[in-house]
């Protein structure tokens, strides 16, 4: 599994310094990236971040020179090559690519004019802004803008921010090509703002949207019409000379003339004269046309009808139409002179096509006939006689091979449903209130509650957003957390809650419309922190905040939800069967060994707020429960004893994104990590995105399981001391530390390292503009599981000094990973690398 029918097995990797081998010798047993490539016709996802800092370059360079791009670095960019690409093969050799990366120089390939003379490329820039060079043509890029490029030309494209584009590499398209080699000017950037650019850049955006889930024969029809609309594009543009002009209203009429013809092959009486009525040209006329690209219009004729009668042999699903019925369907009249053309043209009878059909139905379609069939090889040109060629020389051609992939391709089904001195540190304490926290969502715009230095201490009390769930035993009399939840009809404390549009337009929630639900005491300002700096939370203590009602005071509560975005919410034995559950625990505090023993549970009845909106389900965070609407019932779990292990679900700095990020998806900054394992006396350790790191923490937990299967954990109000200590990424490389190209969170407890994965390491750059909606309905338990595995490849390679092979038995048979959470919109599975199994070595960490 994995290798070709017939390939050769690959030589295993010499022994050695892992510096020396290439990063395809290190991750795909010798096979190069363009070859697999070839064999699976896709990549769908390929991040910069599963390779070790000295191996992306190499890795990066070939996924680009599938573009037919190569790439400089833009001095002192950071972060450091973080690229993500998903890029899919066509069935016609095409190739489709959505990239996502750190700033950088994008160059034409050293190697494109001796290898693609008849490709040209697309660049969409989606998002980012960036210069276009050639020779002394210099133009600004924008997001929206599009640029076609002569792959055999010198260009050069600086963009210098983070950005995200479209590349295609479209093969075949000649005509394109012409059209962008005779331009005035020798950058074409497509007009979009109106008319047909405009809907050639919402084409390019959807293909961006669903690249992820196309095939390499879906993409066909969309190659098709990206090529249309750019020629339309082009043929409209007013830069052209006169005689230009002709030659592309010419083209315009050539391919008017072939979807007359491909619509009507069927057609036995089918002539010149037909086609000239139904477009309005001249026979003598499109007679010329044809003659301008060294055929007839009898004989393209024959050969598209040809081209069809073979692709209905070779298909299983015609199999019980006789030959005969498939020649007249496609217009011929006689079988035997059918039998006889089929012959000469393609090397075998149609008898012989249907016994013995290609191996490779898609590598047919590139080629546009059976292997060894005979080619007619055309004369040696001068390349003076090349220049004057006509421009319509591979029109036809072109023109035949994608009415050939419309015809065969599938139509989807739809889808089923100056730092302190670290021993005098000073202590910063941080009250929990409406003037402390955000609730719901990240941002590097929120301003700090407080600034401190490396090596500070910071405690930060933490509120739970399902004390509302038991307002008696969890909010009142409880000053602080009263400030956050107050909501009247006139007005609520905290109003965003979420990341969602403050107007409530989409769902009618409430501001913020409930799209992130954690409420994150801070952030903290870190002075000193820079953009690929490390920041380092040490977690000293967690204490309990305990219930301030008379009739509970001084007793820990928490509460559990089994909530609609739970795992098992579809997959329920009982009726009602989807059905909302909560459970008010108590922690026991006082014993040497805590446990939570639940008091009562209740199902979830709509609730209305403050403010008169209903809500049917737990869907917007706040919403305190009303006691009398509920059923209590008492005596649930009556057997069962809960460990506690108190700890901080949401540990978090700023993305570097704008704009308000969801709580609850976590990703490289950390965010809502939801792993246990973050409790008193570890170490976790982040990468700064942001000037002053902004550190956040909430979303206490007294309790959880590997999964948080059914959507929370037992939920309840702590208070943590943090000491925060900051990382120079300099010293770091100086001291060739694991930590200086860390871009994911990574744990460190006393007795093991951890490595969180996530289905999309990156989310946020990786999915684009609807990234936070995207991650939702893209994420899997196998990505997050490979992004874990890569992870913890890469510290054992990188901070134990093992090779590849070395980490990859290691991490079989002596680590554990495991589903950190099924909930949070980016799954997580962790890997836990136990510290007995390197005794002597502490990885490397400072």
């Amino acid at each position: 599994r994995g290798r070709a029918p017939g390939r050769p097995k690959p030589a295993p990797v010499p022994p050695g310094d892992r510096a020396t081998y290439s990063w395809t010798e290190g991750l795909t047993s010798g096979m190069s990236l363009a070859s697999l490539l070839v064999m699976h016709n896709d990549l769908r996802r390929f991040s910069t971040s599963a390779f070790p800092a000295e191996l992306r370059q190499g890795a990066w360079s070939e996924v680009l020179e599938q573009v037919l791009l190569a790439n400089a670095p833009v001095a002192h960019a950071l972060p450091a090559l973080d690229g993500h690409v998903v890029s899919c093969r066509s069935s016609l050799g095409s190739v489709f690519a959505v990239l996502a990366s750190s700033p950088q120089v994008l160059l034409p390939h050293a190697a494109n004019t001796r290898r693609y003379g008849q490709a040209v490329l697309v660049l969409a820039l989606l998002s980012g802004s960036g210069l276009a060079i050639d020779g002394g043509q210099t133009l600004a890029l924008a997001a929206g803008d599009i640029l076609l490029l002569d792959p055999a030309q010198a260009w050069r494209i600086e963009l210098n921010t983070e950005f995200r584009a479209v590349v295609v590499r479209l093969e075949s398209a000649s005509f394109v090509l012409r059209l962008v080699r005779t331009g005035v000017q020798e950058l074409d950037k497509l007009a979009t703002a109106g008319g047909v650019g405009a809907v050639c850049l919402n084409l390019v955006r959807s293909v961006a949207d669903e690249l992820g889930s196309l095939g390499l024969h879906e993409l066909p029809p969309v190659e098709a019409t990206l090529t249309e609309l750019l020629v339309a594009c082009l043929s409209q543009r007013g830069d052209r000379t006169p005689a230009e002009d002709t030659t592309s209203v010419q083209l315009g009429h050539l391919r008017r003339v072939c979807r007359a013809i491909e619509s009507r092959l069927g057609d036995a009486g089918l002539n010149i004269d037909d086609i000239g009525r139904q477009e309005d040209l001249s026979p003598r006329y499109i007679q010329k046309l044809f003659k301008s690209s060294d055929t007839t219009f009898g004989e393209y004729l024959k050969a598209r009808r040809l081209e069809r009668c073979r692709l209905d042999l070779i298909n299983p699903a015609l199999a019980h139409f006789s030959i005969s019925e498939l020649c007249f369907r496609w217009g011929f009249n006689d079988a035997a002179n059918f039998s006889r053309a089929f012959t000469a043209r393609f090397g075998q009878s149609p008898r012989a096509c249907r016994a013995q059909p290609p191996r490779d139905v898609a590598e047919q379609q590139r080629r546009g006939r059976p292997t060894g069939t005979p080619r007619r090889v055309p004369a040696a040109r001068e390349p003076a006689a090349e220049a004057r060629r006509s421009p319509f020389a591979h029109l036809l051609g072109d023109h035949a091979r994608y009415a050939q992939a419309l015809a065969l391709t599938p139509k989807r089904a739809a889808p089923p449903a100056g730092a302190a001195d670290a021993s005098m540190p000073s202590h910063y304490y941080i009250p929990v209130s409406d003037k402390t926290v955000h609730w719901g969502w990240f941002g590097r715009s929120i301003r700090p509650v407080v600034s401190v230095r490396s090596g500070d201490i910071v405690t930060l009390e933490t509120l739970t957003q399902h004390a509302g769930d038991d307002r008696e035993r969890m909010l009142d009399g409880d000053a602080g957390a009263e400030s956050v939840f107050r909501w009247t009809p006139e007005g609520k404390a905290v109003d965003r809650r979420g990341a969602g549009p403050m107007d409530a337009s989409i769902c009618g929630r409430g501001a913020g419309e409930g799209f992130g639900v954690h409420i994150c005491t801070g952030p903290v300002h870190v002075h000193g922190a820079e953009p690929g700096d490390v920041l380092e939370i040490r977690i000293l203590d967690i204490l309990p905040r305990t219930s301030c009602h008379p009739k509970h005071h001084g007793r820990l509560f928490g509460s559990n939800a089994a909530a609609w975005w739970g795992f098992h919410y579809s997959d329920m034995l009982t009726e009602p069967k989807q059905r909302e559950v909560v459970t008010i625990y108590e922690v026991e505090t006082t014993t040497d060994k805590p446990v939570a023993r639940a008091v009562y549970n209740y199902r979830w009845t709509p609730q209305t707020d403050p403010y008169g909106v209903r809500h049917d389900t737990i869907d917007y965070p706040g919403v305190v429960v009303d006691e009398a609407s509920v059923q209590k019932q008492y005596g649930v779990l009556a057997k069962a004893e809960v460990p506690v292990r108190p700890h901080f679900g949401v540990l978090a700095v700023a993305p570097r994104e704008a704009g308000p990020v969801d709580s609850i998806p976590p990703a490289y900054f950390g965010g809502n990590l939801d792993n246990w394992r973050a409790g008193k006396g570890t170490r976790l350790f982040l990468p700064v995105s942001v000037p002053g790191a902004l550190f956040s923490a909430g979303d206490p937990h007294a309790s959880q399981g590997d999964s948080e299967l059914c959507g929370t954990a037992i939920e309840c109000s702590l208070t943590g001391v943090f000491q925060l200590v900051l990382h120079k990424r300099a010293t770091l490389l100086a001291q060739d530390s694991y930590l200086a190209e860390l871009n994911h969170p990574f744990l460190e407890t006393p007795d093991e390292w951890v490595l969180q994965g996530f289905s999309y390491p990156n989310y946020l750059a990786e999915l684009g503009p609807q990234a936070q909606t995207q991650v939702y309905k893209k994420s899997s338990m196998d990505a997050a599981m490979r992004d874990a595995f890569r992870k913890a490849r890469h510290y054992l390679m990188k901070a134990h000094g093992l090779s590849e092979d070395e980490a990859i038995s290691l991490l079989s048979v002596a680590v554990d990973f495991g589903i950190t959470q099924v909930v949070d919109g980016n799954i997580g599975v962790h890997a836990v690398i136990r510290k007995a199994v390197f005794p002597g070595d502490d990885g490397a960490m400072p």
